[in-house]
């Protein structure tokens, strides 16, 4: 029988499909290492913890967000955070909560600080604009996630109906209130 070694990036992988899978709630390091064929303490060779796993996981998810450059509008720079957490299962609440714990997450920021001008003076509000978008994304993924297992009845008021217009009214009042020299 060979034996199957696995790296930081293998795992970070399976991760994201066990939770594409199975979302967060029921994303574990034991069903992990049973989904790899590995003991669950082989999993802490390369991560120390769960925490850490999802910071890897939380900066993997944000990889689509382009790279930090001042010249991108905050429009675009925030559409790509959006769209980065939107595309897996439960991402805005991985990435939120590794936030919350400093352990991921700075390319969106640093992305976002960039559209800002890039000034250390501007963390601030690349900070204030990461959580909007954060919460944004979280309400559209709790929508969603109650929608698929039917929680919400058909004829219920969404409040995600008009959610593309909302976040563009929110990144607008962003840009107005910080002076943007290029809006986007």
């Amino acid at each position: 029988m060979t034996s199957v070694r696995y790296d930081r990036q293998s795992i970070i992988d399976r991760t994201l499909g066990l939770l594409d899978d199975v979302g967060l709630p029921d994303l574990s390091m034991r069903r992990l290492a049973t989904e790899l064929d590995v003991q669950p303490s082989a999993l802490y060779w390369h991560f120390e913890s769960k925490q850490e796993l999802l910071g890897a996981v939380a900066d993997r998810i944000l990889l689509t967000v382009p790279d930090p450059d001042d010249r991108t509008p905050l429009m675009r720079t925030a559409t790509a955070v959006r769209d980065a957490l939107l595309a897996y299962r439960d991402g805005a609440e991985v990435v939120l909560s590794t936030y919350a714990l400093r352990l991921g997450a700075r390319r969106a920021q640093d992305a976002l600080l960039a559209s800002l001008g890039g000034e250390p003076e501007d963390a601030d509000a690349a900070d204030a604009i990461f959580e909007f978008i954060l919460g944004h994304a979280m309400l559209l993924q709790q929508r969603m996630h109650a929608h698929s297992i039917g929680a919400v009845a058909a004829d219920a008021a969404d409040p995600t109906a008009q959610a593309e217009a909302i976040f563009t009214a929110g990144i607008r009042a962003f840009e107005a209130v910080s002076g943007l020299r290029h809006p986007s």
